[in-house]
């Protein structure tokens, strides 16, 4: 396994996924509800976020090539779809309500959008795409899976995360993430702007 891939790949999903992050909005979604629906619910999301971002990020590449769309405009339109969410992480107050009852979260908003959003969507294709050979796939579908387990663990433990970090913590936490998530957005338009003038 290509261990500086997987490195790169967990760092930018960690970024754009936040399992504390998401854990806390879990948190919220599922206050008042028992613990066997809450551990229902955080297994259903992560099993479908994962299935979600594994096959799109290996046919997703396939999918603009029949659409004629070219990868490196992928990657700037990825870059500046990055680029916005991290803006928004950084200058934005994310809300989520409970709606009351147990209705089913796992699929919205759980995996969609905020596991599998349009941000890690795209950054699993580009990851996908700019390394082809088997080892290279082997290390990103290992940091997702990673990256999905440790917001499993999060969720699982969602409310001992609020006690623990309050809204302050997860604010700074959200901030700091959107800085990093913006210089790995620019890097994506470089590659693409650099690859296409080529």
């Amino acid at each position: 396994m290509d261990t500086a891939l997987y490195l790169h790949a967990l760092t930018g999903l960690f970024v754009i996924i936040d399992p504390i992050g998401s854990a806390l909005i879990f948190n919220a979604l599922t206050s008042g509800s028992d613990s066997k629906y809450r551990h229902l619910m955080a297994i259903k999301s992560v099993v479908i976020s994962a299935v979600i971002l594994i096959l799109f990020g290996n046919y997703g590449e396939d999918l603009f090539s029949q659409l004629g769309i070219n990868i490196n405009s992928l990657r700037i339109s990825g870059g500046l779809l990055l680029f916005y969410t991290a803006f928004m992480m950084i200058t934005q107050e994310i809300k989520f309500n409970n709606t009351g009852g147990n209705g089913d979260i796992s699929v919205f908003p759980m995996s969609i959008p905020l596991l599998a959003g349009p941000g890690s969507l795209t950054l699993a294709i580009l990851l996908f795409s700019q390394n082809a050979q088997t080892e290279s796939a082997v290390a990103v579908g290992a940091a997702i899976i990673s990256i999905l387990l440790v917001t499993l663990v999060a969720m699982m433990a969602a409310k001992h995360l609020k006690r623990i970090i309050g809204k302050t913590g997860d604010e700074i936490l959200r901030r700091f993430f959107g800085v990093i998530l913006a210089a790995l957005a620019i890097q994506f338009i470089y590659e693409g702007i650099h690859n296409i003038s080529m």
